[in-house]
């Protein structure tokens, strides 16, 4: 983890997130970061699943290889008042990033932790783990997607996504220029396939933005899951 100074004041704390089964030291790291956007990281002691039962959290932080993360994220999203929060693994490869995601994994931290990295995640996210919903038209969510370019198909991973588009890592070289096919595998929905363009791309990363063809009513059905992720009226 690294140690930089923190690039802004500690705000004030108006949402809790549950750390599960992590360690003091990480604990104290993750909620100085947390901290600078209104968010209190809280140990959870005991019975994490009780716990879930019980008390009302706007996020959680958990290691995605832990031996009981499929029972707690089980229990986060059949929770009452748990379901909706936003959740954030903690992953050291791709495939423990995409071990869970068909709970809905929002957002990854790579381990071993780096302040900045982890402040970069946080800032794209909080406004989702502080309800404000209405305003927050991308959600961030780790699924697995397949992409066909027309000379062949590849995988790729979503990091988020909005009714207009969507963010994605996709390890081959996309086309800039023509339309490409995605095919969707949301949490909660029946795979989606819409035709999309590349809108932008950062080669480092190997991360693209990707816009939906506005001909493709199909894209429709991304709005709806999305309205529905949010419990937007």
């Amino acid at each position: 983890m690294s140690s930089a100074t923190p690039t802004s004041a500690p705000g004030k704390i108006v949402a809790r997130a549950a750390s599960v089964h992590i360690d003091n030291v990480c604990n104290a790291f993750l909620h100085d970061c947390f901290r600078q956007f209104g968010i209190h990281v809280v140990a959870v002691p005991g019975d994490v699943v009780e716990v879930l039962n019980r008390q009302k959290f706007e996020a959680c932080v958990l290691r995605l290889y832990d031996p009981e993360a499929e029972r707690i994220l089980n229990a986060a999203r059949n929770s009452t008042s748990n379901r909706r929060m936003v959740i954030y693994g903690i992953a050291r490869s791709a495939h423990e990033a995409l071990l869970h995601s068909n709970f809905g994994v929002n957002a990854i931290f790579d381990e071993p932790l780096d302040r900045q990295s982890v402040l970069k995640v946080v800032r794209s996210t909080h406004l989702l783990v502080l309800h404000e919903l209405r305003r927050y038209v991308r959600v961030p969510v780790i699924s697995e997607m397949v992409i066909d370019a027309g000379a062949g198909s590849t995988a790729g991973v979503t990091m988020d996504i909005s009714s207009g588009g969507l963010a994605v890592r996709c390890p081959a070289n996309l086309p800039s220029t023509d339309p490409v096919k995605v095919t969707l595998s949301l949490p909660g929905s029946p795979k989606l396939v819409l035709r999309a363009f590349v809108c932008w791309k950062r080669e480092n990363d190997k991360a693209y933005g990707m816009r939906f063809d506005p001909s493709d009513d199909r894209r429709f059905s991304v709005r709806g899951w999305i309205d529905h992720y949010l419990e937007i009226v």
